[in-house]
C-alpha cells in the first residue's frame, strides 16, 4: 500500500516502457504509476497504429507540422480529452491545458490534471508535444 491506498484497486499491468528485470521476468507497474504509464501510452499512440483497435490512441503525430498557436493547442487539448475519456476509465479528467513551452518555441506542453476514480486523489502529468515554431506551419 502506498499512502494508505491498496494499489490493486488502481490496476496493474506490464510496465512502460517494456522491460525485463534482473530475474528475467517481465517488469510490471501498479497503482498510480500504472495509470500514468497508461496515459502516456494512450497519448503517444496514433489512431490506426494498433491492429484490431484502430480507434485507440490520441492521434497527436499528424499535428507535428502544425504551428505552435492557440488554435493548434485547442486541437491538441481536444484530442487528449477525447482519447483519455475513451480509453482510461480509472481517471476523471479535471483539466487539459496546452501552452507553448517557455524556452522551446517548437514545443507545446500539455498539462493534464485528473482525479483517480477509485480514491479521489488528484494527480497531474505533463507531456511535451513537438510542433512547428513558425506561425506558417511549414517545413
Amino acid at each position: 500500500m502506498t499512502g494508505g491506498v491498496d494499489q490493486n484497486i488502481l490496476g496493474k499491468g506490464v510496465s512502460f516502457p517494456f522491460n525485463v528485470g534482473r530475474d528475467g521476468r517481465i517488469g510490471w507497474s501498479a497503482g498510480e504509476t500504472n495509470i500514468r504509464q497508461s496515459i502516456e501510452i494512450i497519448l503517444k499512440t496514433d489512431l490506426g497504429e494498433r491492429v484490431q483497435l484502430a480507434s485507440f490512441g490520441a492521434g497527436l503525430t499528424p499535428l507535428l507540422f502544425d504551428p505552435n498557436t492557440a488554435s493548434t493547442h485547442a486541437r491538441v487539448a481536444d484530442r487528449i480529452h477525447r482519447s483519455l475519456k475513451a480509453w482510461e476509465p480509472r481517471i476523471k479528467l479535471e483539466e487539459v491545458d496546452v501552452r507553448e513551452h517557455r524556452s522551446q518555441k517548437e514545443t507545446a506542453v500539455a498539462t493534464i490534471s485528473y482525479r483517480l476514480s477509485a480514491t479521489g486523489q488528484t494527480e497531474r502529468i505533463a507531456l511535451d508535444i513537438p510542433l512547428q515554431s513558425d506561425a506558417a506551419g511549414g517545413v
